[in-house]
This record gives C-alpha cells, sequence and structure tokens, in this order.
C-alpha cells in the first residue's frame, strides 16, 4: 500500500453512508412544512441543507443535520414581534409532530430538534432576506436574528474547485482526527480553520492523494502554532466561529505524529502510524504480517466506530487514581508527566475529571491490553463496557504492556465526546 491507496482508503471510508435515510427523513420533513405553510401537499421545496452537510463537508457517523425552512414572507407580519420566535418554532413542531408522532421532537432556542435513532435534524424556520442572508429565530433575545450559510457554502465550493477539491478532503480528513482523539471542535471551525490554512500557502492547490501526507502534516503544524483567540470569522460570511477549546496542544501532537508515518513510509508500520492520527477508517496494509504468529489469542477488540456514529462535539477528559496498599494514591496523567513506572499488581480507578457534555447522557468504556503478555495469556480485551464503579471503570494490573483505556459519552445515539489514557504497565 502506497500513500495514495492509503488516503484514498481513508477519504472512501469516510464518505458518508446514510445519505438516503438523511434524504428521505428531510424530504418529509419538508413535506409537513409545506402543508402547513403553504397548504402544498407532497412538495419538497423550500428546504435548504447548511452546516458541514450542506457544505459537502460532513464524515460517515455525523449525526447533527442542519435544516433551514424557507417560510413564505406573507406570514412575516404575523410573526416578527416578541412573540414571534416562540410562536414560529411551537407551530413548526406541531407539524413536524404530525408526520412523526412517535419521535422526541423538542424547541430549542433556535431550532426543532427532531431525534432519530442515530442522528437528528435541527429544523430552523427562516426568512429570506433580498441580500441571500436569512432571519431566524431566537427565543432567548425574543427577536429574529441574521446568518449567511450560503456565503459560507459558496466560499468552499469555490475555494474546493481551486484546489481540485483538497480543500474539502482536508476538512473531512480533520474531523476524522477529532472524532478519534476527542477534539471539541465545531465543524464551521475546522472548515474555517482547512479554508484558512489554504489561504495561506498555494503548496497544496492542486497535489493528489500521493501528497496527502505532507498536505495533512502541515495543515496539523498550522494549526499548532495558531494565536489563541476565542472566536474566527468564517469564510464567507465573517461570522463569529466560536472556539469551544484549545486545539494547539492537540494538533502538535498529530503533527508529530504525522512525521513518524511519514518516516515509516516505506515500511509495514505506515498503516498503523496513520492509525495513530486518524483512527479506525484508515485502511490496514495487506501487506502486514501478524506479529508473533506463535501465540494464538482471540481478537475481541470491538471498536466504537461499528457500534454508534462518532460526531465529537463536547469535552471529556478521564483519569486514573492509581493505589496499593501502604502507599498514598497517584493520578496516572501525572505518573506519566514525571515519568514513574507503573507495575503490576496496582488498583486503578478510572474516573471522568470534566466532561462538558450536558445531561442526560450514557458513559461506556474500552479497557484493551496490548503486548506480548497479553496475547500469550489470550487477555487483550477491548470490549466495549459499561461502568463497573459508578460512571467509572475499577481494574487491577496484571501484566506487562502498553495498555489503554478510553472512554465514550453517547446521547443521541451517537459518540459525542471520547478520551483516552494510556496504561504502560513496566515489570517489575
Amino acid at each position: 500500500m502506497d500513500t495514495s491507496e492509503l488516503f484514498d482508503g481513508l477519504l472512501e471510508n469516510l464518505k458518508v453512508d446514510n445519505r438516503t435515510a438523511i434524504a428521505s427523513r428531510r424530504d418529509e420533513i419538508a413535506k409537513s412544512l409545506n402543508k402547513e405553510f403553504r397548504s402544498l401537499d407532497g412538495s419538497t421545496k423550500n428546504q435548504l441543507m447548511v452546516g458541514s452537510y450542506g457544505r459537502g463537508t460532513a464524515i460517515r457517523g455525523i449525526s447533527d443535520l442542519d435544516m433551514l425552512y424557507l417560510l413564505p414572507a406573507s406570514v412575516w407580519g404575523d410573526y416578527k414581534g416578541e412573540s414571534g420566535p416562540a410562536r414560529i418554532l411551537s407551530r413548526t413542531r406541531k407539524a413536524v409532530l404530525g408526520r412523526y408522532s412517535s419521535t422526541d421532537v423538542k424547541v430549542d432556542q433556535c431550532v426543532v430538534v427532531v431525534q432519530f435513532q442515530n442522528f437528528k435534524f435541527e429544523v430552523q424556520p427562516v426568512f429570506e432576506n433580498d441580500d441571500g442572508s436569512f432571519s431566524y429565530p431566537d427565543t432567548y433575545a425574543k427577536s429574529w436574528k441574521v446568518t449567511k450559510p450560503r456565503d459560507e457554502i459558496e466560499a468552499i465550493r469555490a475555494y474546493d474547485g481551486l484546489t481540485r477539491g483538497n480543500l474539502r478532503d482536508l476538512c473531512k480528513m480533520a474531523r476524522a482526527w477529532k472524532n478519534d482523539h476527542g477534539v471539541a471542535m465545531g465543524g464551521l471551525l475546522i472548515d474555517t480553520l482547512a479554508y484558512n490554512f489554504f489561504r495561506s500557502t498555494t503548496a497544496y492547490d492542486d497535489v493528489t492523494t500521493i501528497t496527502y501526507d505532507y498536505m495533512v502534516r502541515d495543515f496539523f503544524k498550522f494549526l499548532s502554532e495558531e494565536e489563541d483567540q476565542d472566536h474566527y470569522a468564517a469564510m464567507g460570511s465573517g461570522q463569529r466561529v466560536k472556539v469551544k477549546k484549545r486545539f494547539q496542544r492537540r494538533a502538535k501532537k498529530a503533527y508529530e505524529l504525522c512525521l513518524e508515518a511519514i518516516e515509516a513510509e516505506s515500511k509495514s508500520t505506515m498503516s498503523k502510524k496513520w492509525k495513530a492520527v486518524f483512527g479506525k477508517p484508515v485502511p490496514s496494509s495487506t501487506t502486514v504480517k501478524a506479529s508473533r504468529e506463535e501465540y494464538l489469542f482471540a481478537n475481541t477488540e470491538e471498536f466504537i466506530e461499528d457500534k454508534y456514529p462518532v460526531d465529537v462535539r463536547y469535552e471529556l477528559h478521564i483519569d486514573c487514581k492509581v493505589t496499593q496498599d501502604g502507599f498514598r494514591p497517584t493520578g496516572l496523567r501525572k505518573m506519566l508527566l514525571d515519568r514513574v513506572p507503573l507495575r503490576i499488581r496496582k488498583s486503578l480507578d478510572f474516573t471522568i475529571e470534566t466532561c462538558d457534555v450536558p445531561e442526560p447522557y450514557v458513559v461506556k468504556w474500552k479497557v484493551l491490553n496490548r503486548g506480548v503478555e497479553a496475547e500469550r495469556k489470550d487477555e487483550i480485551r477491548g470490549q466495549i463496557d459499561v461502568p463497573n464503579h459508578g460512571r467509572g471503570r475499577h481494574e487491577v494490573t496484571s501484566f506487562r504492556g502498553d495498555h489503554y483505556v478510553e472512554c465514550y459519552v453517547i446521547q443521541g445515539g451517537a459518540i459525542v465526546a471520547r478520551d483516552r489514557i494510556l496504561v504502560p504497565i513496566k515489570p517489575e
């Protein structure tokens, strides 16, 4: 497998795989709203998909679909006052509920949220303005505000054309990275940063996937060197895009992982190295032979991507308390930072330190043992499991190896936050 094959395979694996289901839901919602506001039967017009799906930068596992419904100008007078935003959203909810009576449909400040099994639609009723912008309702401010998603869609479309499709490809790969590493970044921020990267250099305007390794390397370097700021100006619209959490440190780590992957380009470990950057969507090399074939062990590892769509939007941070009789408990991350070795026969309590996902949500864990001893003992584990100590996991160190533990937060049928911690157990 060469570089081009690897990145072609990665992008193929990132393609949205449920477009038919999304289109069906979109059309049914549009029909219900056209019936309510225009007395039209069976019409799917007057709607616009926006957000990452509308910009063409969404990837497999997308769980939030943003849809505008264009209201008829004739009803503006009925809803332009202070009570208008709440009343128009209530009417929109009632119309959608008429079609999806057994579905969770609720008003949330500026949108009507329609929660399906594996994804949700955020439907926003809007009035189109003469300049192509839209006025949308805000129940908190009790007023109508302006958004310009068409300008953002057009900016991405135009620059993607100038870069032979490389801009959208980079946006998609950046999403794979943030989903695998649990980086709390919104889709519009990712697209804006990728757009700014291409505006800063012409080096990758016309490259093919054979050069994508250097392109993503330089992109992560670009991210790691960005100055701290609380918002960016979105491409096209210039509207404020909030920065939820600092991303520079994790981008620097991704840059370093890219350097390692590029170094391994001629070796059988190339696929493994790129998986460390982008996760499971990276195709496995067909030339890599199984290691340590003398040990027969059950490959019990499960992958969260096979069970839920992954669309990380929130911050999650886990740690582990390491204890042993007669010793003071110590945090695992501090031990790793201080280069204190973790030995066997230690008690481990993995806990959620911080999580900004609004309740309610479900927590699951994965404990994966790696190395010669795990294989010899046939105990690699790796199943997606429930907490066994409150919302955390209690474990005991048994044998050496570079093991790891991962935590997932599930909301609305999707993984919205994740974090992992290395558990490197050394021999006595």
